[in-house]
């Protein structure tokens, strides 16, 4: 095995999560090809991003609706990655992004809890560099 690929998030509408991860995010669109009339296979990711990926996946039963926006029960389930924190958390502000704290300091890094269009929990993170500061 090289890589994981994709992770799914579970969406209500394809064009609102589009419009959220790529305008408001700022994830570039790398895939939107329609597979019959109501599904589509709809990949984003960050700009760069060479391995993993994200899937939107419309929910399409009750059980999937269900759980659009509390895919993890609660909990952070991912976490974007970035060399410029601070740059980053004002942009996504600035974009409309809901941030539930202010950044903090951890030992893995500089972190802030933010929610996707749907509520699900996102962590923007600067992992702590070896033998140096998180930022």
């Amino acid at each position: 095995m090289t890589h994981l690929g994709l992770v799914t998030v579970v969406v209500r509408d394809y064009d609102k999560a589009i419009a959220f991860y790529r305008d408001v995010v700022g994830f570039e669109l790398l895939e939107d090809t329609r597979i019959d009339e109501d599904k589509r296979w709809v990949v984003v990711a960050p700009p760069g991003a060479r391995e993993t990926a994200v899937l939107l996946a419309r929910a399409v039963t009750d059980g999937q609706e269900a759980r659009v926006g509390d895919q993890t029960g609660g909990r952070v389930g991912w976490f974007l990655n970035t060399d410029t924190f601070e740059s980053d958390y004002e942009r996504m502000r600035a974009a409309g992004v809901v941030f539930e704290e202010a950044p903090r300091q951890e030992p893995y890094g500089t972190v802030a809890v933010f929610r996707d269009l749907y509520g699900n929990r996102w962590d923007l993170i600067q992992p702590r560099r070896p033998g140096g500061t998180g930022r």
